[in-house]
Parts: C-alpha cells; sequence; structure tokens
C-alpha cells in the first residue's frame, strides 16, 4: 500500500492527460454535424427592449436558427436563491426560506431577455450557424429597439426610495446580528475606532472562458459543459426547456478553473435551446471580452466598522454596516451576505455585536459565488481595525490578536458555544516563531 498520508506526494489522476493534450475540455467537444453559436448581448446597462428585428441575419449564409425570448419551451428566468417576493421592510431581516415557489430558486435573471434589460451583457437572442464566423457576422445583423432607461451604479444609491429601480426593490437581501449592548460598550471604551473600508469587484479570470456542447435525439438533451454544478445546471436547463429532469444529461467536461465562478449558468440554456430547435449538436465558447462582460464577479463591498475596546487592546463592541453590490441580478447575493455577516468579527470573540448586512441590486455586472464567498471582504476591514487599534496603543498587531481570539468555550457574533479544537491562538503563535527566526529585520514581538 502506498503512503498517501501527510506529507506524501499524490500524482495527479487528471496530470497525465493534461499534460499530453488528451484532456478534452468544453470548446475541444466535436460532435457530427454541428453547429456554432453566439449570443447577442445588451450594451446599454438599463433599458425597455421594444422589438427585435431578426430577419437579415436569419437570412445570411449559413444561418440555421435565430432564437428569441419567444422561442423558450419553459419560464425565462434563471437564479440561485429563493422564488417569491423581495423583502420590502428594509429594517425587517429577509427570511431565509419563502414558502412559495419550487426549492430555493430565485428566478430573476432573464434566459433571454423578453422585457427590460438591467445591465451591460444582458442576452437578448442567438444564432446558431454551420460556421463560428457566420454566426458572429449574423448576430450583427440583428437590430434592436429599445428605450433607455436612467441606471444606476451606486449601492448606497440604489438603497434610496427615489433610485432607478433596477427590480421592485432594489435591496435583495438583508441580514441581521444582534448580540450584547453596544451602545452600553461604547459609552464605557477606553478606545473607539470608527473607518469606512471599500472592496472591489473582482473577475474570476479562468484561463478557460466558459464552453460547451449540446445535442438533442429527440428524447435526450446533453450538454458537455465548464460547470461546477452539474445538478443545478440539470434542473435549470430541464426548466427552461419544459422537460422532465430525466430527460436532461449534464456531463461535466475537463474544466480550466472555476473559483465559484462556473455555478452560475452561462452556456447551459441557450445550448438546451439552440439544439433543441436545430435538432443538432451546437457549441457555445465564450471569447474573453464576453467572459468578463457576462459572467459573475466577486462582490464589491462598502464596509462601515466602528470598535470598542479597552486600554490593553480587548474588543469589547464591534457595530458594522455591510453593502454589498450584488448587481443586476441576485446569483448567490444571499449567501455571499449571509457569510459576511457571520464572519464580521472574524476569528475573535466580541461580547457585544450589531450588525446589518445588504446586498443590493445596481446595474453593474452580477457578482456572485467566488472563492471565500463573502469573507475576504470583510477580513479586510476587521484585521485593519486590529492593526489600527495596535497602532494607536502601542502594542504589537500580534499581541492585539492573541487578547482576542476565539478558544474552545469561546461564543460566536451569533450565539454559537465553540466546543472543539480552535486552532487561531496557537497558528499565530507558531507562525510567529517560525517568522522571527527568518532574519533580524522582522519584529520581535513579545507575546503574554
Amino acid at each position: 500500500m502506498s503512503n498517501t498520508g501527510m506529507g506524501a506526494s499524490v500524482a495527479r489522476k487528471d496530470a497525465v492527460k493534461k499534460v499530453t493534450g488528451q484532456a478534452l475540455f468544453a470548446a475541444d467537444i466535436v460532435r457530427p454535424g454541428m453547429l456554432h453559436a453566439k449570443v447577442l448581448r445588451s450594451t446599454v446597462p438599463h433599458a425597455i427592449l421594444k422589438a427585435l428585428d431578426i430577419s437579415e441575419a436569419a437570412a445570411y449564409p449559413g444561418v440555421v436558427k435565430v432564437l428569441t425570448a419567444a422561442d423558450i419551451p419553459g419560464p425565462s428566468g434563471d437564479g440561485t436563491l429563493v422564488k417569491g417576493e423581495i423583502c420590502s421592510d428594509r429594517d425587517a431581516c429577509f427570511p431565509a426560506v419563502r414558502p412559495c415557489g419550487v426549492g430555493i430558486i430565485l428566478k430573476d435573471e432573464p434566459v433571454l431577455v423578453h422585457d427590460k434589460i438591467r445591465r451591460i451583457g444582458d442576452a437578448i437572442a442567438l444564432v446558431a450557424a454551420e460556421t463560428e464566423q457566420a454566426a458572429e457576422a449574423a448576430i450583427k445583423l440583428i437590430k434592436v429597439s429599445f428605450q433607455e432607461l436612467p441606471a444606476v451604479f451606486d449601492p448606497i444609491e440604489a438603497m434610496k426610495p427615489d433610485a432607478p429601480q433596477v427590480h421592485p426593490n432594489n435591496i435583495l437581501t438583508v441580514r441581521k446580528i444582534r448580540k450584547g449592548d453596544v451602545e452600553a460598550a461604547f459609552a464605557n471604551a477606553d478606545v473607539i475606532l470608527e473607518n469606512r473600508y471599500r472592496t472591489q469587484s473582482v473577475e474570476h479570470a479562468y484561463i478557460e472562458p466558459e464552453a460547451g456542447v449540446a445535442e438533442y435525439d429527440g428524447s435526450m438533451l446533453t450538454l458537455w459543459v465548464s460547470t461546477q454544478n452539474v445538478h443545478f445546471d440539470r434542473k435549470e436547463v430541464a426548466r427552461t426547456m419544459n422537460m422532465d429532469v430525466n430527460k436532461v444529461r449534464i456531463i461535466q467536461a475537463v474544466t480550466g478553473g472555476g473559483f465559484g465562478g462556473k455555478l452560475d449558468i452561462s452556456v447551459q440554456c441557450h445550448l438546451a435551446l439552440l439544439a433543441y430547435h436545430t435538432r443538432r449538436p451546437v457549441k457555445l465558447v465564450y471569447s474573453r471580452e464576453e467572459s468578463m462582460v457576462a459572467s459573475a464577479k466577486r462582490h464589491p463591498y462598502i464596509i462601515d466598522y466602528k470598535t470598542a475596546a479597552t486600554k490593553d487592546g480587548k474588543w469589547t463592541a464591534l457595530k458594522a454596516t455591510i453593502i454589498a453590490d450584488t448587481g443586476a441580478y441576485a446569483s448567490y447575493g444571499p449567501g455571499v451576505i449571509t457569510r459576511a455577516a457571520v464572519h464580521a468579527t472574524g476569528p475573535y470573540e466580541v461580547p457585544n455585536v450589531w450588525i446589518d448586512a445588504y446586498a443590493v441590486y445596481t446595474n453593474n455586472p452580477m457578482a456572485g459565488a467566488m472563492r471565500g464567498f463573502g469573507v475576504p471582504q470583510v477580513a479586510f476591514a476587521h484585521e485593519s481595525q486590529l492593526d489600527l487599534l495596535a497602532e494607536k496603543l502601542g502594542l504589537s498587531p500580534l499581541a492585539v490578536r492573541l487578547k482576542n481570539v476565539l478558544v474552545p468555550g469561546g461564543i460566536t457574533a451569533t450565539g454559537q458555544v465553540l466546543k472543539h479544537s480552535v486552532g487561531i491562538k496557537e497558528t499565530l503563535l507558531q507562525a510567529a516563531q517560525t517568522a522571527q527566526k527568518q532574519g533580524p529585520n522582522f519584529p520581535k514581538w513579545e507575546v503574554e
């Protein structure tokens, strides 16, 4: 038996095929008689779609099919949240699950726009042609008539009652956490620090853009796609096509990076529609520019932190307002903002906590899942607060952290009692000891 324990070198199962070029990524797959697809996307961020003229595109040499929202057999929206009304009370906590609709899916992103454009990059029409070049040329011949609307790009502005409405309520989700008596803690604090932090939108930039191939034999619809979420894809395709889920098969092709960004629907429903209507295999591969425009991003945050502490560096209270720009569609926004709220205190025990976290619609690119899922943004804020506290008190950043870290028996911001291993204190101490051995310029922090 080979040694596969800690520290052992383990060969990747896919290494040889990838190195030798045998691995088939979605763009590498070829099926007999395969067509090539392109997507017409919006070039304006907010508008009412008035009319589409596809006649010239449909007549272009090599074009087999042009599709619009009218050609979708089932519902035209796809998403990842709760189906039903958006919470209209801005001071109320958004329920985790609403007793309406099917599953936990909010269908706020159209497969193809049929009424309202909400971002640059919204899909409006599809073309399948004998060659990629013909599909590209035909897409440019589609005439789009629209009435442009005022747009909103700042989530704080979007929360105002008179803001342009991306959806009926621009506040998608609110998460609140309350623990202890924050105001009393601030009244008795030795030190109070209050700052605003901003984080940026981040593109996943996986090496492989979104891609896939679909074919329909009249009974079974099969898709080979670059995805992280085959079971969700299957349900969404079946729903869009108004087909039994057992008639849809999703095969994950070798995937060249995802990082959370390939959890959302991209090519899947478009490919299914084209294969269904043409009865021929169809391939769709995003260009890099298209991937940048259409894919989900890391949520940009605006974070207001106010922290109270004793003169020896112990946090006594944390008050935070977190506003996440979820862009034009929900995607994984409520899950992301929930994690942000829960982790706003970091791996530290704070006896008094007041957190309001909002996910807000704007006409910006859609934000969704990305590694860390909402937590890296707040980590930047709470770690900065601790560094600033250490500087103000003349203490080492390490000493301040050790004063506040969670330990077994500690209570988190949500009231969870940690009954098992909590390794941050030991990790910090070992990291500091190792770092201080690296050279004389590293600060020799004294630790109680």
